[in-house]
């Protein structure tokens, strides 16, 4: 299958201001695209891109004072299966685990893995090790945080997201993922596209969407509690160890979002 997506975002700068934006498709997705991904910037500026420490590409710039435009328009293929199910998939004990995985066990900047341990261990303690396990977090969550586009709140960290029970889809992330690493779990934070495909049309805004990425059986796997169930046609962007690694713009000065439009839809 073959997917349109792209963004039309404008910002607006009291002064010179520098930015760091991940608005490129991850570079382990770019041998997938069909057309080229081009940021078109009005007015054009100089960029510098670099890949950081999750091989996530990023991109500088220093917007001008006013109007900035950032737009782009693209097609990707994807093999248009769903999220992978896998029952059996084991988990591995912590001593086990390769030395780059375990910085996914510890706790980061919203995933207050102090706060929630005993919490998560009171819960998930007599379930078994492995899928199943996570799919318990992963029930949790679902059932846990009601989805409000409008309670929106960058400050929100996993803890305060289990107390207050709202959010969007970056506060189950950040939920499901801290109580999978409490559990000894490796889990990281993924954001990217996720269209409305092969599913009921959803009435509320396009944005980017956030999941979560599982390690169980020497590998990978995608998991997504706001929607809980296998989706198809995801594209990653960036992935780390939560929002602050994939924040898809972070400005360096004073800056308003005048607008803000994410399309992506699969091509009859």
């Amino acid at each position: 299958m073959q997917i349109r997506t792209g963004f039309d975002i404008a910002f607006q700068s009291v002064q010179p201001t520098p930015m760091i934006l991940m608005l490129n498709v991850h570079p382990s997705r770019t041998d997938d695209l069909v057309t080229p991904e081009v940021l078109v910037f009005d007015p054009p500026l100089p960029v510098h891109q670099y890949q950081d420490s999750f091989d996530n590409l990023c991109t500088r710039i220093l917007a001008p004072a006013g109007t900035l435009s950032i737009k782009a328009d693209f097609v990707v293929k994807d093999h248009g299966r769903p999220d992978e199910v896998a029952p059996d998939a084991g988990q591995a004990e912590v001593q086990d685990l390769p030395d780059d995985i375990l910085v996914f066990l510890m706790g980061s900047r919203y995933c207050d893995t102090d706060k929630l341990s005993g919490i998560a261990w009171s819960l998930f303690g007599n379930t078994a090790p492995g899928w199943a396990r996570v799919q318990a977090i992963v029930d949790f969550v679902h059932e846990r945080i009601r989805f409000d586009y409008q309670l929106a709140d960058a400050t929100r960290t996993a803890f305060d997201g289990y107390t207050q029970r709202v959010g969007v889809c970056r506060d189950f992330a950040h939920l499901a993922v801290t109580l999978c690493r409490c559990m000894n779990i490796p889990a990281r934070y993924c954001t990217g596209y996720l269209g409305d495909i092969r599913i009921p049309p959803v009435p509320d805004p396009m944005d980017f969407s956030a999941w979560f990425d599982v390690y169980l059986d020497g590998r990978w796997f995608t998991f997504d509690a706001r929607h809980n169930t296998p989706r198809v046609g995801r594209i990653l962007m960036a992935r780390g160890r939560d929002a602050t690694d994939c924040a898809i713009t972070t400005n360096f000065g004073s800056q308003q979002l005048m607008r803000f439009d994410v399309h992506t839809d699969e091509i009859a």
